[in-house]
């Protein structure tokens, strides 16, 4: 009885403070329809400054709360929503998700700086675990008796918030209709950013109390993970029911506990078991979550997508691959492996492109997608030993068959429910891959066969060979990645050109509309996910035979969730866009941050220097999905748009292209080095609209934008020329001045409003609302 009241004390405890983080994930989910993914790392980041402040600066237990609950906490949140969040509600889900991914990365980036991951930190409870009282045989100390008072105290009073208080009936039309709001003098964003700033506090309060908890050091990743969990708790109240969430928290923090005290000894995984309980929970919630209404029509957002026709893109796809022939002769050996890199998360994010930029729906785990693949190909696909071990094409078409079912599989909250919950599904399946998958390092019997899924925690991943074909050359490898990735972007654009691409066109922008015209709405997402998922799988095989060695850490969630943010960065809706996000996801930053590296050895003087520089460069790295919020379509949409108007100038582009070969040739014969001629052509053709905009306006601009460009700026108007008659009498108007009679006479052209005023066509009624 003792251990059983112990062990319900603990699950207790623990739920009360999942309790705490989910609540304030459901605070800012109902004023705002954010899905805060960073809600973690908030409780991480107050986490490490409670022992920042609390054990290295000694200030004491109880100042140091209230200066993280009533200032950080709240600041944090205030400003979350003034600068990022305020400005995501007309966008997709996949904006608002990546956006808050961003954060998430940030801020792990942040503490990696802050604090060195390699030194432990530990934080006591409070007030010490000497500190306690006795309750029918057990131990029940102070902090847990706090992490209990606390839960209930939050469970009551953001009930009677939301039912019984008018700033909870405002919190909630934030969110519902914040137009209407307006219209009875309330300011729903003023309202959101107080909703966000307590979801906030409560984030912090639940990093500061679950680590003595929890037990062990402080760590980004884990804790951040550990709050995540959380997640399960909110979905048990759909993500609107304060009390359903506190019942969810409970329920995951006992199951957790008597997990361990009551599952059998032999049974060796049940750590493993444990750690992935709150992700099995939650996929089991998303299972049998009520289905949606269907909605009837599209959600007008700012994400717009151009699809190129087949031709257009094989053409473009030669392209690809003869750069990539070319840019091999610039680059050393050791330069190839990390270009294979890079191509091989490109093909992991091309997945990405089917199926949010052309379905609309969501994965936030493709890297997990890849080490089902990487795992499957591994045990069945082997041949030889040592060096001379080869990967066969039946091994690598069983892993990405076994990517594709196992997608089906996680796609089934998705055959009736919004893309929110899709997203969280995978989110689930990814922890649930780290947690115990890849943590199956001993024999087991599987199917009648004793084997270890991950022997060792370590994989050696053979190179493919297939008849002549031995990728265990690397620029082998790297022509054979190109073209694969090549191909399958031809055929993506081919899908969505299709039928079946028209079909998941519709079903992205009015489900209820595609499915009366007949379409079958579950058998159709189902399918793309599966074609989905195998490309990842492809990808992350790939992955793993460039990278000869895999462990687990090759497979972390942060690292899906870098590439999903990278591919919407560059373009979601785009195969370059793809192309993009794999390259910097694979090998670009890995590249940067070895330069700065090699640059603190070679220069120890400034080691110091160029250790700060590589730190902000990860930070403002994962931070660069906030911009997302401003360019929701993509770096590649802006930069098509802004290369389709030397259309009209082909010159320009002619004469860019010469000046690439120059730079090419320079650079082969190492009259400049590699480094150099990528950054001067990259900058030459992101610079070649404005600068073709320079040298030919007359052929690349309309008419009259052009003649705007001659007119006299309106700040110099009657400095370098005199006012023109219009003007006059419109100032006149507005300084309350008697009219004058002017003689209309032709006056020198002026940019904007004065412009427009002197090339109207008649002197009217129009002309005196003209704009000063």
């Amino acid at each position: 009885m003792t251990l059983f009241l112990t062990f319900t004390v603990l699950g207790l405890v623990l739920g009360a403070v999942y309790a705490i983080a989910a609540s304030g994930l459901v605070l800012t989910y109902n004023t705002s329809g954010i899905f805060n993914f960073a809600h973690g790392a908030q409780a991480m980041i107050g986490a490490f400054l409670y022992y920042q402040l609390q054990v290295v600066w000694g200030v004491p237990a109880l100042l140091s709360v209230l200066v993280l609950l009533l200032v950080v906490g709240p600041l944090m949140g205030f400003l979350l929503h003034r600068f990022i969040m305020g400005g995501l509600r007309d966008t997709a889900d996949v904006t608002k998700i990546v956006v808050t991914v961003a954060i998430l990365l940030g801020f792990v980036s942040l503490s990696h700086w802050a604090w060195d991951p390699q030194e432990a930190r530990m934080t006591k409870m409070f007030f010490g675990v000497d500190s306690y009282v006795t309750v029918g045989g057990v131990v029940v100390r102070y902090h847990e008796i706090i992490c209990l008072l606390a839960a209930a105290a939050i469970a009551i009073g953001l009930r009677l918030l939301f039912t019984r208080s008018r700033v909870g009936v405002l919190m909630r039309a934030t969110v519902d209709d914040p137009d209407l709001l307006r219209l009875n003098g309330h300011d729903p964003e003023r309202i959101a950013a107080t909703a966000w700033a307590l979801g906030s506090t409560l984030a912090v309060l639940a990093g500061i109390l679950i680590t003595p908890v929890a037990g062990g050091a402080l760590e980004a990743n884990a804790l951040t993970l550990l709050v995540i969990d959380a997640f399960a708790a909110a979905l048990f109240g759909r993500l609107r029911s304060i009390p359903r969430t506190f019942v969810g928290a409970i329920v995951l923090g006992l199951a957790s506990t008597y997990l361990v005290a009551y599952a059998p000894s032999e049974w060796s995984w049940v750590t493993n078991l444990r750690d992935a309980l709150p992700m099995i929970i939650l996929f089991i919630v998303l299972l049998v979550l009520p289905q949606d209404r269907l909605r009837g029509a599209a959600v007008r957002t700012r994400e717009r997508y151009e699809v190129p026709t087949v031709r257009r893109a094989a053409v473009w796809a030669g392209v690809m691959v003869l750069a990539t022939v070319a840019f091999r002769q610039l680059i050393d050996d050791s330069s190839v492996g990390t270009l294979v890199l890079g191509l091989s998360f490109a093909i992991m994010a091309l997945s990405l492109t089917l199926l949010t930029g052309y379905a609309g729906e969501l994965n936030l785990a493709p890297v997990s997608f890849g080490a089902i693949a990487t795992i499957v190909a591994f045990h069945s696909g082997i041949e030889g030993e040592g060096l001379d071990a080869r990967m066969n094409v039946v091994g690598l078409a069983l892993g990405v068959l076994a990517a594709a079912l196992t997608g089906a599989l996680v796609a089934l909250p998705a055959l009736r429910l919004r893309g929110l919950y899709l997203a969280l599904a995978t989110l689930a399946f990814g922890g649930l891959v780290s947690s115990m998958v890849l943590r199956e390092t001993q024999e087991r019997s599987w199917f009648g066969q004793d084997l270890a899924l991950f022997p060792n925690g370590n994989l050696i991943v053979s190179p493919l060979a297939v008849g002549p074909l031995d990728l265990g050359d690397q620029t082998t490898f790297l022509y054979t990645a190109s073209a694969v990735f090549a191909v399958l972007g031809v055929g993506v654009v081919a899908l969505r050109n299709s039928g079946y691409g028209r079909r998941l066109a519709a079903m992205k922008d009015s489900p209820a509309a595609a499915a009366m015209l007949g379409q079958r709405l579950p058998l159709l997402k189902l399918s793309v996910f599966m074609i989905s998922t195998g490309m990842a799988g492809l990808g992350g095989v790939f992955m793993s035979m460039a990278l000869s060695s895999v462990t687990a850490d090759h497979f972390v969630y942060t690292l899906s969730l870098s590439l999903v943010m990278l591919t919407v960065v560059g373009g979601i809706g785009y195969v370059s866009g793809a192309l993009v996000g794999g390259l910097l996801a694979g090998g670009g930053f890995a590249l940067i941050v070895g330069s700065f590296n090699e640059l603190s050895i070679e220069h120890p003087v400034h080691a110091e220097t160029f250790g700060v520089l590589s730190h902000l460069f990860l930070v403002l790295t994962a931070l660069i999905g906030i911009g997302v919020g401003d360019n929701p379509s993509g770096n590649m949409h802006a930069i098509f748009r802004g290369q389709r108007v030397l259309a009209r100038a082909p010159e320009v582009r002619y004469a860019a292209l010469a000046l690439t070969t120059v730079l090419y040739a320079l650079a082969y014969t190492e009259v400049i080095g590699t480094w150099t001629f990528s950054l001067l052509v990259l900058v030459l053709w992101l610079a070649l609209p404005a600068i073709g905009t320079a040298l030919r306006a007359e052929k690349i601009l309309p008419p009259e934008a052009v003649a705007a460009r001659r007119a006299t700026p309106l700040e110099l108007v009657g400095i370098d020329t005199p006012y023109p008659p219009l003007l006059a009498e419109h100032l006149d108007r507005e300084l309350g001045l008697p009219a004058r009679h002017r003689a209309t006479v032709p006056a020198p052209p002026v940019a904007d409003a004065t412009a427009r005023t002197t090339t109207g066509p008649v002197a009217g009624e129009e002309a005196q609302h003209v704009p000063v």
